[in-house]
């Protein structure tokens, strides 16, 4: 319980107070806290997020400050339990049972001054980054994160922690979460070296990574010498369009030229229009290749980049503010900030897949920024004693009051 004047405020207050001003993408947290001076919003943050006692924005950095970001994270386990109770994930399995799960490295926050011992040190700059996974599908639009796992100096290592290390602790507990789950981990170049693959076949993870050619020499010239002997699969396909893919693939060639080197699987796509190749890229894989599945593991392939448009440029670009200083604290704050705001995108998520009524508020207002702010506006005019009574006016303005 965290003291303010003769006002006490709960953890749990000041947690769902915080979730709040995520959810509907208050640009800051002075913005926040003058529209929660006003007593229908207040009365709106009680009946829609249970909080009793609002905290003042000093309370809250002071309380989120100390809070474990450990505390959050069964969340997003709880919310993907639901979503697989519910049956809404099985549209999203692909080589009819497995899931795709995308993994990349992003920063969420930049500064020459502001710091706190948890900050990473590059070229004179502090930064919090963390290494993000989300369940993808080829053909989807919607996303569901994962929690992140945080690139961080708190781990006892002499030597600064790193995006690769961050990882390998992020597929371990995408291991401990989900021990049941058949999971093909899509990564960039990045992760395609032999540390990173043999601790995905450590938790019995699949795996389709980027292989660029100036990264996998020793595998390239396996490769060639394939390819010169015409020992190589390929595919060629032509569109409706006219546009032509060229697959190619081979099964069982060495990652690398050490002793121990893992036997890899290599697949190449191209897309030609006309006389333009317009595409191009590679990756190693420990799935077999044949021609029944090379088409669709290339788009599970491809499906990476749905972790950098659809999660991170989404949370940076739309309205999520994600880049925002929300506060930085000395501990925790700055990265439970962005575990609040993740929070807030997921329930998003999970109601453009599942809820109707979320769904065509979205088709009427066109854009999730209109969306925030018809929300904003009607918590400042009405109370509403629950989220479907919101929607609703929001749908369609009744006058409810």
């Amino acid at each position: 319980m965290r003291q303010e004047g003769k006002v006490a405020h709960s953890v749990d207050d000041v947690i769902m107070s915080g979730l709040a001003m995520m959810y509907f993408q208050d640009p800051s947290l002075l913005q926040f806290q003058k529209r929660m001076e006003e007593a229908k919003q207040t009365s709106n943050l009680k009946t829609l997020f249970g909080v009793v006692s609002v905290p003042k924005d000093t309370c809250m950095r002071d309380v989120l400050d100390e809070v474990a970001p450990e505390r959050f994270t069964p969340v997003f386990k709880d919310f993907f339990h639901e979503l697989q109770r519910s049956k809404d994930l099985e549209s999203y399995r692909v080589l009819a049972r497995f899931y795709a799960v995308a993994m990349d490295g992003s920063g969420y926050f930049g500064s020459e001054k502001l710091h706190c011992p948890c900050c990473l040190v590059k070229k004179g700059r502090y930064e919090h980054q963390i290494v993000q996974a989300a369940l993808v599908h080829p053909g989807k639009r919607q996303v569901i994160p994962l929690a992140p796992e945080e690139v961080r100096n708190t781990d006892g290592a002499g030597k600064q922690d790193c995006e690769m290390n961050a990882g390998k602790r992020l597929i371990q507990r995408l291991k401990n979460d989900h021990p049941h789950l058949p999971l093909i981990i899509v990564a960039d170049g990045l992760y395609s070296k032999q540390p990173f693959i043999e601790a995905l076949v450590k938790e019995r993870m699949h795996y389709v990574l980027v292989a660029k050619e100036e990264d996998h020499k020793v595998l390239m010239e396996y490769v060639y010498g394939a390819h010169t002997l015409k020992e190589t699969s390929r595919l060629e396909v032509t569109d409706v369009k006219g546009r032509r893919h060229v697959y190619e693939w081979i099964n069982g060639v060495p990652l690398n030229g050490n002793d121990d080197t893992p036997s890899v699987n290599w697949l190449s796509y191209e897309l030609h229009d006309k006389d333009k190749r317009t595409y191009h890229n590679a990756w190693v894989t420990d799935l077999s290749l044949d021609e029944e599945n090379i088409e669709e593991l290339v788009r599970i392939g491809r499906s990476r980049w749905k972790i950098e448009n659809e999660t991170f440029n989404t949370l940076k670009n739309q309205g999520y503010h994600i880049e925002h200083n929300f506060g930085h604290g000395a501990s925790h704050l700055s990265f439970n900030f962005f575990l609040l705001n993740l929070l807030a995108f997921f329930m998003h998520q999970i109601f453009e897949l599942t809820d109707h009524l979320y769904q065509a508020c979205r088709e009427k207002l066109g854009t999730k920024r209109s969306l925030w702010e018809n929300l904003r506006v009607f918590m400042r005019s009405f109370i509403f004693p629950d989220w479907e009574t919101l929607l609703k006016n929001v749908h369609t303005p009744s006058g409810f009051g």
